[in-house]
């Protein structure tokens, strides 16, 4: 999981840039409009839209943004209509690549996908192309810096966490999707402090990149991520540590 884990201790440094620019709280409301739009906005029945309300608030979103996101899904407020949907492609060095988006319009969102796409040396590909090479699970980060290594894996291991592992400034806990909330509530009554948590997606086999494709790669990552639209990318490259502490020096 090497790919991952490193993309997504960079992602944990963005998330305040993001959220400065204000597109961590658009996204955030999408997810929780389509979340109660699928699932109900009850929240303590809808896992989805109950992680969805977690994340926000860790995001510090005031609560009557939240409520008036539940009410946009389930029709008790006008607004605009989101689906989820995901879209497949490859990178540079044929490293495989799976976009999560919220759209209210697919032909732009496709549109905007295959352009960021053909710029940095990749390309859209067909349903189903590379998504079986991804595992969903669930993911929890914890600042290292707080913690006991062996008391936090101790913890987490009785809870059912399948492995815990360092990621640049945090511990990232993995669970399978059905332990992911009791890992999450054994770990808050234990007293360690979440940063973050998710329901992610694990690459099986990673591509390993290096010099021009390495660089396209995370170009290639950052302009997905900056689109309006996608809620989440994940791809199975792996990079050197010291490229790309390199490549990521100026981020």
């Amino acid at each position: 999981m090497s790919g991952h884990s490193k993309w997504h201790s960079i992602k944990h440094k963005k998330a305040s840039v993001d959220a400065k620019r204000g597109k961590l709280f658009t996204r955030l409301i999408k997810e929780i409009s389509v979340a109660a739009r699928l699932g109900g906005g009850d929240v303590e029945a809808n896992p989805r839209l109950r992680g969805a309300v977690q994340t926000a608030k860790g995001s510090n979103m005031p609560q009557g943004n939240i409520k008036r996101a539940i009410m946009k899904g389930t029709g008790e407020l006008p607004g605009q209509s989101y689906e989820s949907v995901s879209y497949e492609g490859f990178g540079p060095g044929g490293a495989a690549v799976l976009v999560e988006v919220l759209t209210d319009n697919r032909n732009r969102t496709v549109a905007e996908l295959r352009n960021i796409f053909a710029k940095q040396g990749g390309n859209l590909g067909e349903t189903g192309s590379v998504q079986w090479m991804f595992e969903r699970k669930g993911y929890i980060a914890i600042n290292r810096k707080r913690v006991s290594e062996d008391q936090l894996l101790e913890v987490a291991l009785e809870a059912g966490a399948e492995d815990l592992t360092t990621e640049g400034d945090i511990f990232a806990i993995y669970t399978s999707i059905e332990n992911f909330e009791d890992v999450k509530q054994a770990l808050q009554a234990a007293g360690f402090l979440i940063e973050s948590s998710e329901l992610t997606m694990l690459s099986q086999n990673d591509v390993h990149l290096a010099n021009k494709p390495a660089e396209q790669m995370l170009r290639l990552m950052d302009a997905l991520e900056d689109l309006e639209d996608v809620g989440n990318v994940y791809a199975n490259f792996d990079i050197d540590e010291a490229e790309m502490e390199s490549l990521t020096a100026d981020n």
